[in-house]
């Protein structure tokens, strides 16, 4: 643990933690000396990375579109670690495509996921944030900020979880509970290699001008968000010049009707490729659970 870390001896809750960028925050944070809750679809997986994380840790199997699943395992961490002091909602599916040709329970799991389970895991998790004038901390993307071809449903996800994040702030920040915002572009997971793999993502990806179209090592998206939290930060960038992203956000409605003629041409982006489903196997879960 850093020695100056204001982190050591606190209990923090990582949804989405079986893989990826959550499982990589969750061995940041243990590594600062948290005690970690980790919250996701996949047990087996869930229950690996608490194993392996180098502090006290637990898995906790709730899927957080499901309020009683989530209430349930906030009341067992509790009992476990004490109330929590950090709160990551980190839990996101994507999946991409034209919009017309997507299935309506495709668009239903990813809002449902990105936002209806942000939301429930505020709406269990706050109670314990503010009996210990905690952290939460809500993760997004760049499709919060721009609209995107071949996203609609993540793109609207996302803002909604980011003014989510945003109205909490208002509300709890005068009873002590700081509210951050994460901004991501592409890292290397399993679900953006899924997306690559795909003809429609694929395309878009390929397309993208400069640092839009570029992969941040995982490790170190983790990296700046545990430094993000460690300063109660209320933006936290994965890629630096996500910055300016958010301060040009105003223009990027405008902006990209255009853009998308010129990368796609004619014939515009529905005639990318087919849409794709529920991406990576954290999406193929959450899409299973869904349908039971």
């Amino acid at each position: 643990m850093p020695p100056t870390s204001p982190l050591g001896g606190r209990t923090a809750v990582v949804t989405g933690a079986a893989r990826g960028i959550g499982a990589l925050l969750a061995h940041a944070l243990s590594e600062r000396g948290m005690r970690l809750a980790l919250l996701g679809l996949e047990d087996e997986e869930l229950r690996a990375v608490a194993a392996g994380l180098p502090g006290p840790a637990a898995a906790f199997p709730a899927d957080v579109r499901d309020p009683e699943a989530v209430a349930r395992a906030a009341r067992q961490a509790e009992e476990r670690f004490g109330p929590s002091s950090v709160v990551v909602a980190n839990a996101g599916i994507a999946a991409g495509g034209p919009y017309l040709d997507g299935a309506v329970r495709t668009w239903r799991d990813v809002l449902d996921v990105n936002l209806g389970g942000s939301a429930v895991t505020a709406h269990a998790f706050l109670p314990g944030l503010l009996r210990t004038r905690g952290y939460y901390l809500q993760v997004t993307s760049l499709a919060a900020l721009t609209p995107s071809p071949l996203l609609a449903a993540y793109c609207a996800s996302k803002a909604g979880a980011e003014m989510l994040a945003h109205c909490l702030r208002t509300e709890y920040a005068p009873r002590g509970v700081g509210v951050g915002v994460a901004y991501f572009n592409w890292a290397d997971t399993d679900m953006i290699r899924a997306a690559d793999t795909t003809e429609a993502l694929h395309a878009l990806r390929s397309r993208l001008p400069g640092p839009a179209g570029a992969t941040a090592p995982a490790a170190e998206v983790a990296a700046r968000l545990a430094r993000g939290i460690e300063r109660r930060a209320r933006s936290v960038y994965a890629q630096p010049w996500l910055r300016l992203a958010r301060a040009g956000r105003a223009l990027a409605p405008w902006a990209m009707g255009p853009l998308t003629s010129y990368l796609f041409g004619p014939a515009g982006p529905g005639a990318a490729g087919p849409a794709t489903g529920p991406l990576g196997a954290g999406g193929r879960a959450a899409q299973r659970t869904g349908e039971r």
